[in-house]
């Protein structure tokens, strides 16, 4: 009876996390003690070997329990439109947990996905044949858009209802190429237009010096005529 008495007192404090500090383990012991000393069956060795072999083993064999934690590789994912991203978690608790995953950005909170490992994930319909699952909590996202930027919560519930949950940033942004490609064409088109007006100025003042260079003609002549009617006259 003493035995089971001493092995219940610590199987309940490792059970809650809360081991007896030193004081009130050793006034236990003495309490067992007097309760062996009285009782009529004593042996000299009889303390020696309960506190032998019923103490130490109890500790060792009942564990505080340590509940759900998760670990978050990356938290703040920058990506680009039509990329493929992998949210990545991994987690640890008893049982088989019940992961979700949810979406929050200035539009409000939506469900992504729920699932345990192991079964079918329920998918939402606004993330349809876009999100593929992974055992360890994991999820991956297909062709992400600007839209998509925000937090990704991800809550892991185990069956005894204890639960974890942690936060991913993602940040999407335009691809730059398209922008630049815009950009060299434009300025293409500025310099084809640039090309054609100069062309034509090219063409404007050749066409003007030839006029200028008739009419200069021109008027040599009719000067040259009337220096020569004068000559006739005198």
């Amino acid at each position: 009876m003493v035995k089971t008495s001493l092995d219940l007192h610590l199987c309940s404090a490792a059970y809650f996390g809360k081991l007896p500090n030193p004081g009130d383990l050793n006034l236990h012991l003495c309490e067992v003690g007097m309760m062996i000393h009285s009782s009529p069956s004593w042996h000299p060795g009889a303390s020696a070997l309960l506190l032998g072999k019923s103490v130490a083993p109890r500790i060792a064999l009942h564990p505080a329990g340590q509940g759900v934690s998760l670990f978050i590789p990356q938290s703040a994912i920058n990506a680009t439109v039509e990329e493929d991203i992998l949210l990545s978690v991994e987690y640890s608790c008893h049982g088989i947990p019940t992961i979700e995953w949810k979406y929050t950005s200035n539009w409000g909170v939506q469900k992504i996905v729920e699932w345990k490992p192991g079964t079918q994930a329920n998918i939402s319909q606004s993330h349809k044949d876009r999100v593929c699952t992974f055992d360890n909590g994991s999820i991956q996202l297909f062709s992400v858009g600007v839209r998509d930027s925000g937090y990704y919560v991800i809550t892991v519930t185990e069956s005894l209802g204890s639960s974890q949950f942690g936060t991913i940033v993602l940040h999407v942004s335009e691809i730059l190429y398209e922008d630049l490609h815009f950009v060299a064409v434009f300025l293409a088109f500025l310099a084809a237009v640039a090309a054609v007006l100069i062309s034509l100025m090219w063409v404007c003042n050749k066409c003007a010096y030839k006029f200028q260079r008739k009419r200069r003609h021109k008027l040599k002549e009719s000067t040259t005529e009337e220096i020569e009617l004068q000559d006739v006259e005198c």
